[in-house]
């Protein structure tokens, strides 16, 4: 059997969507995956070869649904604008939606529809690499491929619906809060044991492209990678490295792997180290709007991590404050041996794991004035309206302590002499602040078991 998977020619492993009138009916395997070691990897399907179809996989290497062109256009509604929710190099991003009418055996959800762009700057490899690897790795923290389409020159993938879109626009917005200290070590750590999982296959990954716009986040902000377009095998047995074309996103990439192009799992952990610094400073990998020395994030704040009297100085200023100076100290170190210039010397994911896992437990953060709110799953009453009401009663009590108070100077005025009526600016009534509270507030209601990952 291994002998025939080796020979797969690509043309026959992904068989077309448009065929089959029922596409339900069609070549859909389902993931019973008996070991590591049967994994499918992007390699074997790059030699052509002995056809063999879909379906004489005995071993169903594939969880994948198959979908055809004009189903996706009834999800997407036509692709419609209103639908678009963004484009990144593979091309175009649009929302769906499955109803529970629309496949067997297919839960009613909200997916989002990937379209490969034929001009765009990735192509049938990054498509396929994509289906190989989501097809059959299934965890926590990698995001989750629902079928593929594979029709004439389109080709098109269908994920789960991630709410809160990525971490690139969550952390580096304009407007509204800042991401809590809190919430950052809960998406570094759910990131990290993703990364981990990948490294740790009997057939190692490395995913090569690990950035802030290519971490999914749902509405509890548990994380998950995505875009496995840039993933390839990585060294088996006795080979150190793998050797590629360098490829990847300026400011992440491992300075050994842009100046050699061997690529190891500690080329991802370099660019692990890179996000950690975005998430300590608020800051993008290459800002060219800053000063010259400034423009490279790596290099201007690499120096400051092994410093604790110069972390404030680098620290997002947004969190005004607002975090475990411990925890800080801790992650900071941790950046700067994921960020080492010798590969050997960077830890591996697992261990970044075990460091960062404690770090949610530490409560040494003070209470700040920036809001955020926390979806919460398995409560009656979500937790946000527990503390309305905490807040509210507060107010209340206030309120009514305020209009004795006033009732009884009222009365005192009454008894004095009239005098002639000052002229006051009327006062500006301060805004109600809308059901959103701070991180340290919720700390404290939930404990760290808001922010650890369930998995």
């Amino acid at each position: 059997m291994a002998a025939l998977i080796r020979c797969l020619s690509l043309k026959n492993i992904i068989p077309s969507c448009i065929k089959p009138k029922d596409s339900s009916s069609g070549p859909k395997i389902h993931a019973t995956r008996q070991s590591p070691s049967q994994r499918l990897s992007l390699t074997d399907v790059s030699h052509s070869g002995t056809p063999l179809s879909l379906n004489d996989l005995s071993t169903s290497l594939i969880s994948l649904h198959i979908f055809t062109l004009k189903e996706l256009g009834v999800i997407t509604h036509n692709f419609s604008k209103a639908n678009f929710l963004g484009e990144g190099g593979f091309g175009p991003v649009y929302k769906g939606f499955i109803d529970d009418k629309f496949k067997p055996a297919l839960k009613a959800q909200s997916v989002a529809v990937k379209v490969l762009d034929l001009d765009g700057t990735q192509g049938h490899r990054e498509w396929l690499a994509e289906v190989i690897f989501l097809g059959q790795l299934k965890h926590p923290h990698l995001v989750n491929l629902i079928g593929y389409c594979y029709e004439e020159e389109h080709r098109l993938l269908v994920y789960e619906y991630m709410e809160r879109g990525n971490l690139e626009n969550q952390l580096f917005k304009r407007c509204g809060p800042p991401l809590p200290w809190l919430t950052r070590l809960k998406i570094a750590l759910g990131t990290a044991k993703g990364l981990a999982f990948l490294h740790e296959e009997e057939k190692p990954v490395i995913y090569r492209d690990f950035k802030t716009s290519n971490i999914l986040l749902d509405l509890a902000y548990n994380a998950k990678v995505s875009d496995f377009g840039l993933a390839t095998d990585g060294p088996e047995g006795e080979k150190s490295h793998v050797t590629t074309a360098v490829m990847g996103t300026e400011g992440y990439a491992a300075p050994e792997y842009i100046t050699t192009g061997h690529l190891t799992t500690m080329s991802d952990v370099f660019s692990f180290g890179v996000v950690l610094l975005e998430l300590l400073t608020g800051r993008r990998s290459v800002d060219k709007s800053r000063p010259a020395r400034e423009k490279n994030l790596v290099e201007w704040a690499r120096p400051s991590l092994k410093d604790p009297y110069k972390l404030d100085a680098i620290m997002d200023p947004r969190l005004e404050g607002q975090y475990s100076t411990a925890g800080v100290k801790k992650v900071a170190a941790l950046a700067y041996q994921c960020l080492s210039n010798h590969p050997k010397s960077r830890p591996t994911m697992s261990n970044v794991v075990k460091a960062l896992e404690p770090l949610l437990d530490l409560t040494d953060i003070p209470t700040g004035p920036f809001v955020y709110i926390v979806p919460t799953n398995g409560n009656s009453e979500p937790i946000i309206q527990n503390i309305i009401h905490r807040e509210e009663k507060q107010h209340d009590e206030l309120r009514i302590e305020k209009n004795i108070d006033h009732k009884e100077e009222k009365k005192e005025k009454n008894r004095l002499p009239h005098r002639k009526a000052r002229k006051h600016r009327p006062r500006v009534k301060p805004s109600r602040s809308r059901a959103v509270y701070s991180d340290t507030d919720l700390y404290k209601v939930l404990g760290s078991s808001l922010y650890t990952p369930k998995h």
